[in-house]
């Protein structure tokens, strides 16, 4: 073959980098493709998986981990090995299990199948690669030939039918002309034998004639029929080949025309490295004078600090070598006492009186001394105690710049998850000192050990993030950028999405809409119900007993089919409010029903308990409600539920919401702040369903808008 010609290694000259195994970083030897497209020796292959079963058998021991001296695993590796060997799973299992694979190229866990190595296709195309770059390398070294006898011949060619390598003459004798080995194929001399043939692992029989497009590796034919490839789209080869080697030539190109451009950044970054280096240096020297300035003040605090304290030593040892030198007078034969004995052996009186007056009060005095005796000065110098807590701490806070940087706390009341995710922050000392903020998420995933954090750069202190996946929890947190400096994180906060998605209407003011007792806003997303003079003249025709009708109103939209959730706010004040969902075929029942003004269930001699007839969903009721009222949450009871009052009565949420999923027949309503289901039940949704809303004596309610970036902007209208 043309490309093992050794004139032809030349190209292949500063692809070192792409040569070396990511396991044991030297140049592949049988390399094998992994599913995430590395590739990593077959022996290194072996021993991360020796290393891995290990770590079962010992518990993850650092022995385990230790299996060979020639690969080199990553500390991130391991750590992932333990990690997987201490989440459970088991040997010897029953049942079938696909085998994990630390893969060191990109720091994940790679699922190999049931198969495991075997499974594997050996990237043949590297591997003559590799053997080009070794010949290229040691181009000094010839290959012998394998059936000289001592001392062997240096080889001209090599048989890839026979997987070795010949001399001339050796050739000729063991491909004899006229026989079969005699059409052979042969190249010049090479180690690199790869087979003619590329059989599929899972099949061994097989050879691969078609391309996987889901899963990137050839495939055979029972690999589509019947294997795990049965629903992947898949190709020919020759198809993928040529569409792959367009693919990659173009590419080639592409990069090959810009070589100048690359040249241009390459030159660009040398200067940027000799910039780094010089603003690095800039910024050691800077740094050096801060810490300089700081050292100085402190020396100059330490400085007047030891010398008040030695001023106060030799005050004090002066005071005390002085009464040290006054008791010593106090001896015999020696200072006041020894001057004192010499004037008693004075004989003459008046000598005597005239020198001993004044003695004898120098006397007392020294006694009255030694009767209360106290030091002349303190041996302690708590005075001298410098307190340094205040500036260990700010000293503590020191670094660059960003001691002035707050970090950013996510507002977990402005922030919300609707059709989007609203997440809005604010700075505690409310001062905007950051330039701009990196909003990072990622959807909690208990499976998913290895968390990909997603990240947006942000101007503002708010974000809207869409494409969100529903009935899902999503960890949010922010900081704070200011030129290269930035803050810690915030505290992560943790939001739900809707169960479904987001369905969107607003209220209908004209099928039965009561403009009377009901008043729309002008954007329809808000009704109120006010208890003013029309309800006040229609109750004069009330007797006792009986009570108002409830002001009905739906939505413009109906629902036929799916999964759809919608939400909305009662306000504090509402008297009584019901929510739910009504059939297309029943919405006239609904507005044209009138037995509530005359119930007889509440005359007073009718015998029956208030209410006591409604305290379970009935069939033959027009619509599916939940009451709400006085901040109040009412689950309804069924003949299976427990009838405890106080067990049904749940505190109002702030905000709330009702799923409607038509292909079960079910409606759930939630507490849209937490998306947490506070009841479900089941429905007719035989027909097209309408969002339905009740409301009597004061009470309103607002439809929840979409967040989008200019939701903060607006204003509500009631």
């Amino acid at each position: 073959m043309e490309g093992d010609r050794p004139e032809s290694a030349v190209a292949i000259k500063g692809i070192e980098r792409e040569l070396i195994c990511p396991a044991c970083k030297e140049l592949f030897t049988h390399p094998l493709i992994l599913p995430c497209q590395h590739n990593v020796c077959h022996k290194c292959v072996k021993e991360i998986l020796f290393a891995f079963e290990d770590s079962f058998a010992d518990g993850g021991s650092e022995s385990s981990n230790q299996s060979s001296p020639r690969i080199r695993i990553s500390a991130s590796s391991m750590d992932r090995i333990d990690r997987i060997s201490r989440s459970g799973r088991k040997r010897n299992s029953l049942t079938p299990r696909s085998t994990l694979f630390p893969c060191p190229g990109c720091q994940r866990d790679i699922d190999l199948g049931e198969r495991g190595i075997n499974g594997l296709f050996r990237n043949f195309t590297l591997e003559t690669i590799v053997e080009r770059y070794r010949q290229a390398a040691r181009a000094a070294i010839a290959i012998m030939c394998d059936f000289c006898k001592p001392p062997p011949q240096e080889s001209t060619k090599s048989c890839m039918d026979c997987s070795a390598s010949y001399c001339n003459e050796c050739f000729k004798i063991h491909h004899p002309w006229g026989t079969l080995k005699a059409q052979h194929e042969y190249v010049g001399p090479t180690t690199n034998f790869r087979p003619k043939i590329l059989m599929c692992p899972e099949h061994e029989m097989e050879r691969v004639n078609m391309y996987c497009e889901i899963c990137r590796r050839p495939v055979c034919h029972l690999c589509k029929l019947g294997g795990c490839h049965a629903n992947h789209r898949v190709t020919t080869m020759s198809t993928a080949y040529k569409t792959l080697k367009e693919k990659l030539s173009k590419d080639i190109e592409y990069l090959i025309s810009k070589e100048s451009q690359v040249k241009a950044h390459i030159t660009q970054l040398d200067l940027l490295l000799k910039e780094t280096e010089c603003n690095s240096e800039r910024a050691k020297q800077e740094a050096s004078q801060s810490f300089e300035k700081l050292y100085h003040v402190l020396e100059e605090k330490k400085s007047a600090a030891l010398r008040a304290i030695e001023t106060s030593k030799n005050i004090r040892l002066e005071k005390l070598q002085t009464q040290v030198e006054e008791y010593q007078g106090l001896l015999e034969n020696n200072g006041l006492v020894g001057y004192a004995q010499e004037v008693l052996k004075e004989t003459d009186p008046s000598c005597f009186v005239q020198t001993a007056k004044q003695l004898h009060v120098r006397i007392q005095k020294a006694t009255e001394s030694l009767k209360t005796f106290r030091p002349a000065a303190e041996t302690t110098f708590e005075d001298f105690v410098v307190d340094i807590a205040k500036q260990e701490d700010i000293l503590g806070d020191l670094s660059f710049h960003s001691n002035g940087l707050e970090i950013p706390e996510i507002n977990e009341e402005q922030s919300r998850m609707y059709n989007q995710a609203l997440i809005s922050w604010e700075c505690p000392g409310k001062t905007d000192s950051a330039d701009i903020y990196v909003l990072e998420y990622h959807k909690l995933n208990r499976e998913e050990e290895n968390v990909t954090w997603q990240k947006t750069e942000v101007c503002g202190k708010s974000k809207v993030v869409s494409d969100l996946d529903d009935d899902s929890s999503y960890a949010f947190r922010v900081r704070g950028y200011k030129g290269s400096i930035c803050s810690p994180w915030s505290r992560e906060v943790i939001l739900r999405t809707p169960p479904a998605p987001v369905f969107s209407f607003l209220f209908d003011d004209k099928c039965g809409y009561n403009n009377e007792h009901l008043q729309l806003n002008p954007r329809r997303t808000s009704v109120e119900s006010r208890a003013g003079f029309p309800l006040l003249l229609g109750s004069e025709r009330l007797q006792v007993g009986c009570y108002t009708t409830l002001d009905y109103i739906i939505g413009d939209t109906g629902i036929a089919k799916g999964k759809h959730f919608w939400a909305f706010r009662v306000e504090a004040y509402s008297y009584l409010v019901k929510v739910g969902v009504v059939p297309s075929n029943k919405i006239q029942k609904l507005f044209h029903s009138t037995p509530d003004v005359t119930s007889p269930r509440y005359e007073q001699d009718s015998g029956h308990d208030s209410g006591s007839e409604d305290a379970f969903f009935d069939s033959s009721q027009p619509c599916t409600l939940v009451t709400l009222g006085m901040k109040k949450f009412f689950i309804p009871t069924t003949p299976a539920a427990l009838k405890d009052p106080a067990s049904r009565i749940l505190p109002l949420p702030s905000c709330l919401g009702i799923c409607l999923d038509c292909d079960r027949g079910r409606v759930g309503f939630y507490d849209a702040g937490r998306m947490k289901c506070l009841y479900e039940c089941e429905v007719d949704c035989s027909g097209i369903m309408y969002p339905a809303f009740a409301l009597m004596g004061g009470a309103a309610v607002h439809l929840e808008e979409a967040a989008t970036a200019k939701y903060r902007e607006y204003n509500d209208d009631i």
